[in-house]
Protein backbone atom coordinates (compact mmCIF):
# COMPACT_ATOMS: atom_id res chain seq x y z
CA UNK A 1 0.00 0.00 0.00
CA UNK A 2 1.41 3.35 -1.06
CA UNK A 3 0.64 6.30 1.19
CA UNK A 4 0.85 9.98 0.54
CA UNK A 5 -1.30 12.02 -1.77
CA UNK A 6 -5.01 11.26 -1.86
CA UNK A 7 -6.67 12.41 -5.05
CA UNK A 8 -9.99 12.01 -6.85
CA UNK A 9 -9.91 12.46 -10.61
CA UNK A 10 -11.68 11.32 -13.75
CA UNK A 11 -10.77 7.80 -14.78
CA UNK A 12 -8.41 7.33 -17.72
CA UNK A 13 -8.16 4.29 -20.00
CA UNK A 14 -4.90 3.37 -18.23
CA UNK A 15 -6.97 2.90 -15.01
CA UNK A 16 -9.19 0.15 -16.47
CA UNK A 17 -7.27 -2.82 -15.05
CA UNK A 18 -7.02 -1.24 -11.59
CA UNK A 19 -10.74 -0.39 -11.57
CA UNK A 20 -11.53 -3.98 -12.58
CA UNK A 21 -9.40 -5.22 -9.66
CA UNK A 22 -11.23 -2.92 -7.21
CA UNK A 23 -14.58 -4.02 -8.62
CA UNK A 24 -13.63 -7.69 -8.26
CA UNK A 25 -12.41 -7.38 -4.66
CA UNK A 26 -15.24 -5.09 -3.53
CA UNK A 27 -18.01 -7.16 -5.08
CA UNK A 28 -16.67 -10.42 -3.67
CA UNK A 29 -16.40 -8.85 -0.20
CA UNK A 30 -19.78 -7.10 -0.37
CA UNK A 31 -21.96 -9.72 -2.03
CA UNK A 32 -20.53 -13.14 -1.11
CA UNK A 33 -23.38 -15.01 0.57
CA UNK A 34 -25.92 -12.45 -0.64
CA UNK A 35 -25.84 -12.95 -4.42
CA UNK A 36 -25.72 -16.64 -5.42
CA UNK A 37 -22.12 -17.72 -6.10
CA UNK A 38 -22.42 -18.50 -9.79
CA UNK A 39 -24.29 -15.24 -10.47
CA UNK A 40 -21.70 -13.24 -8.53
CA UNK A 41 -18.88 -14.87 -10.51
CA UNK A 42 -20.61 -14.04 -13.80
CA UNK A 43 -21.11 -10.42 -12.79
CA UNK A 44 -17.50 -10.00 -11.67
CA UNK A 45 -16.12 -11.71 -14.80
CA UNK A 46 -18.22 -9.50 -17.08
CA UNK A 47 -16.61 -6.37 -15.66
CA UNK A 48 -12.98 -6.97 -16.59
CA UNK A 49 -10.48 -4.39 -17.85
CA UNK A 50 -11.97 -4.33 -21.37
CA UNK A 51 -15.41 -3.45 -20.02
CA UNK A 52 -14.00 -0.59 -17.92
CA UNK A 53 -11.83 0.66 -20.77
CA UNK A 54 -14.90 0.82 -23.03
CA UNK A 55 -16.91 2.65 -20.35
CA UNK A 56 -14.16 5.24 -19.91
CA UNK A 57 -13.68 5.72 -23.65
CA UNK A 58 -17.39 6.24 -24.28
CA UNK A 59 -17.40 9.07 -21.73
CA UNK A 60 -19.06 7.53 -18.68
CA UNK A 61 -18.81 9.74 -15.61
CA UNK A 62 -16.31 7.60 -13.77
CA UNK A 63 -13.93 8.92 -11.13
CA UNK A 64 -11.21 7.12 -9.23
CA UNK A 65 -9.82 7.67 -5.76
CA UNK A 66 -6.05 7.40 -5.69
CA UNK A 67 -4.05 6.76 -2.55
CA UNK A 68 -0.56 7.50 -3.70
CA UNK A 69 -0.46 5.73 -7.06
CA UNK A 70 -2.98 3.02 -6.11
CA UNK A 71 -6.57 3.09 -7.37
CA UNK A 72 -8.35 2.50 -4.07
CA UNK A 73 -11.92 3.02 -5.28
CA UNK A 74 -14.22 4.40 -7.93
CA UNK A 75 -17.59 6.03 -8.41
CA UNK A 76 -19.74 5.80 -11.55
CA UNK A 77 -22.61 8.30 -11.86
CA UNK A 78 -24.81 10.31 -14.20
CA UNK A 79 -28.44 11.06 -14.88
CA UNK A 80 -31.13 9.32 -12.86
CA UNK A 81 -32.32 6.23 -14.72
CA UNK A 82 -35.57 5.85 -12.70
CA UNK A 83 -37.67 8.54 -14.33
CA UNK A 84 -40.46 7.98 -11.79
CA UNK A 85 -38.18 9.46 -9.10
CA UNK A 86 -37.83 13.29 -9.06
CA UNK A 87 -34.03 13.44 -8.78
CA UNK A 88 -31.71 14.59 -11.53
CA UNK A 89 -28.62 12.57 -10.65
CA UNK A 90 -27.80 9.01 -9.72
CA UNK A 91 -24.76 7.26 -8.36
CA UNK A 92 -24.74 3.94 -10.19
CA UNK A 93 -21.83 2.44 -8.29
CA UNK A 94 -19.44 3.47 -5.55
CA UNK A 95 -16.88 0.92 -4.38
CA UNK A 96 -13.65 0.83 -2.45
CA UNK A 97 -11.13 -1.97 -2.32
CA UNK A 98 -11.71 -3.69 1.06
CA UNK A 99 -8.25 -2.53 2.28
CA UNK A 100 -9.45 1.09 2.04
CA UNK A 101 -12.94 0.73 3.52
CA UNK A 102 -13.87 2.41 6.79
CA UNK A 103 -11.36 5.25 6.37
CA UNK A 104 -13.68 7.99 5.08
CA UNK A 105 -12.74 7.54 1.43
CA UNK A 106 -16.27 6.53 0.44
CA UNK A 107 -17.56 9.85 1.77
CA UNK A 108 -14.99 11.65 -0.37
CA UNK A 109 -16.00 9.77 -3.50
CA UNK A 110 -19.67 10.41 -2.77
CA UNK A 111 -19.09 14.14 -2.23
CA UNK A 112 -17.04 14.44 -5.44
CA UNK A 113 -19.75 12.74 -7.51
CA UNK A 114 -22.48 14.84 -5.91
CA UNK A 115 -20.54 18.03 -6.64
CA UNK A 116 -20.01 17.02 -10.26
CA UNK A 117 -23.69 16.18 -10.71
CA UNK A 118 -24.69 19.55 -9.25
CA UNK A 119 -22.29 21.33 -11.61
CA UNK A 120 -23.97 19.45 -14.47
CA UNK A 121 -27.32 20.81 -13.19
CA UNK A 122 -28.51 17.35 -12.21
CA UNK A 123 -30.09 18.44 -8.93
CA UNK A 124 -30.98 15.90 -6.31
CA UNK A 125 -29.43 12.48 -6.14
CA UNK A 126 -30.57 8.89 -5.83
CA UNK A 127 -28.64 5.68 -5.23
CA UNK A 128 -29.90 2.10 -5.00
CA UNK A 129 -28.62 -0.50 -2.54
CA UNK A 130 -29.53 -4.10 -1.89
CA UNK A 131 -31.59 -4.04 1.30
CA UNK A 132 -29.58 -6.91 2.84
CA UNK A 133 -26.26 -5.12 2.22
CA UNK A 134 -26.05 -3.66 5.71
CA UNK A 135 -22.76 -1.83 5.05
CA UNK A 136 -24.17 0.03 2.04
CA UNK A 137 -27.49 0.81 3.73
CA UNK A 138 -25.65 2.11 6.81
CA UNK A 139 -23.29 4.17 4.66
CA UNK A 140 -26.12 5.91 2.78
CA UNK A 141 -28.12 6.52 5.97
CA UNK A 142 -25.03 8.02 7.66
CA UNK A 143 -24.69 10.40 4.70
CA UNK A 144 -28.27 11.59 5.24
CA UNK A 145 -29.95 9.53 2.51
CA UNK A 146 -33.67 9.02 2.92
CA UNK A 147 -35.35 5.85 1.63
CA UNK A 148 -37.72 6.92 -1.17
CA UNK A 149 -38.49 3.78 -3.18
CA UNK A 150 -38.04 0.03 -3.23
CA UNK A 151 -37.83 -2.61 -5.90
CA UNK A 152 -36.39 -6.06 -6.46
CA UNK A 153 -33.59 -7.45 -8.57
CA UNK A 154 -33.25 -10.98 -9.86
CA UNK A 155 -29.95 -12.85 -9.51
CA UNK A 156 -30.44 -16.24 -11.11
CA UNK A 157 -33.23 -17.86 -9.10
CA UNK A 158 -32.87 -15.49 -6.14
CA UNK A 159 -34.85 -12.24 -5.85
CA UNK A 160 -33.36 -9.54 -3.63
CA UNK A 161 -34.99 -6.37 -2.36
CA UNK A 162 -33.33 -3.06 -3.05
CA UNK A 163 -33.91 0.42 -1.65
CA UNK A 164 -33.43 3.83 -3.26
CA UNK A 165 -31.89 6.48 -1.02
CA UNK A 166 -32.19 10.11 -2.03
CA UNK A 167 -30.77 13.53 -1.26
CA UNK A 168 -32.18 16.89 -2.28
CA UNK A 169 -29.74 19.52 -3.51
Amino acid sequence: MTTGLIEIRRAKPADAAAIAAVHDAAWRASYRGLIPGIELERMVERRGPRWWDAAIRRGSRLSVLLVGEDVAGYVNYGGNRAKSLPYGGEIYEIYLHPLYQGLGFGQRLFAAARRDLTLARLDGLVVWALAENENAVGFYRALGGQPVASSTEQFGTKTLDKTAFAWQR
